[in-house]
């Protein structure tokens, strides 16, 4: 186990997720906050997550992922993404990789951008079972430009149930060249969930230090997976004063005894560089 002080320097927050949407062309069936076609951009305006991000820099933050649904498909992605590299934030774009306009690809190919997608089988028809959209060759083909325009690029393997062809996918994905590749399994969360009450004691036990999120309604909570966990508004309070807030305090207090906390080597942040959890799950 960490020591307390260990914990005390994890606290400080250098990681969000910038939630910005649940509009995605796909409905995946394992999706964690259960985005989709029907799914909006909420109640963030684009001066909203500009404040953010401005206020993310002076808590000290280093980098952020814009995230969703489908991060892409947000009106204001684009210049949010710009926004964060110019005050020195690393950016990463966790995306479906469905459909990338032009002016994305410049974006990703630029200087503190990486991008992170979701992959599910070397099979179009088994990968259309997981995502409820023929998406297989789309996402497939846009994986290997990324490759070959050398964006840094992750994907996550999700197991979604038993027979999956997880280590073919691998294979596939070995062969186009990717080289950081995780593999994770599904989590009840959102859609997955099945209707069940979300329990804490599913999540990794690190949400909260060192990191949070945002989600389109200017929720903080202490991570994408633990969005129900509300901690704060950022339309009615200053990031800093909920990041250090009681009601935070609470909540990753209530997530260490379900969980036993954040291991010794814990980087298990869903999306967070490094980390073989996704939140796509």
């Amino acid at each position: 186990m960490i020591t307390a002080t260990e914990i005390s320097e994890r606290a400080a927050t250098r990681f969000l997720w910038l939630d910005l949407t649940r509009k995605c062309q796909l409905q995946c069936g394992h999706c964690y906050n259960s985005s989709g076609p029907e799914g909006t951009h909420g109640t963030m305006t684009r001066d909203d997550w500009i404040s953010v991000l401005d206020q993310a820099t002076c808590c000290g933050v280093g980098g952020v992922q814009f995230i969703g649904g489908e991060p892409t498909l947000h009106p204001h992605a684009v210049e949010l993404v710009e926004y964060a590299l110019s005050l020195g934030l690393r950016a990463e774009v966790f995306t479906n990789l469905v459909s990338v306009p032009g002016v994305w690809w410049e974006l990703f190919q630029r200087d503190g951008v990486s991008l992170r997608t979701s992959y599910y089988s070397d099979q179009p028809d088994e990968h259309k079972t997981v995502t409820g959209r023929p998406s297989h060759q789309r996402t497939r083909e846009n994986i290997i430009k990324s490759v070959k325009l050398g964006i840094p690029l992750r994907v996550g393997i999700i197991a979604t149930r038993d027979a999956q062809r997880i280590d073919a996918a691998r294979r596939d994905l070995e062969v186009l060249g990717v080289r950081d590749i995780r593999v994770d399994s599904t989590r009840p969360f959102g859609r997955a969930a099945a209707d069940q009450e979300p329990d804490p004691a599913r999540l990794c036990g690190g949400c909260g230090f060192g990191r949070a999120a945002i989600g389109p309604d200017g929720t903080v909570s202490p991570c994408v997976m633990s969005g129900w966990m509300g901690v704060g508004k950022v339309q009615e309070e200053s990031l800093a004063d909920i990041l250090g807030g009681v009601t935070m305090s609470h909540a990753k207090a209530i997530i260490q005894a379900m969980t036993g906390g954040p291991d010794e080597d814990d980087e298990c942040t869903p999306g967070f560089p490094g980390s073989g959890c996704s939140p796509r799950n």
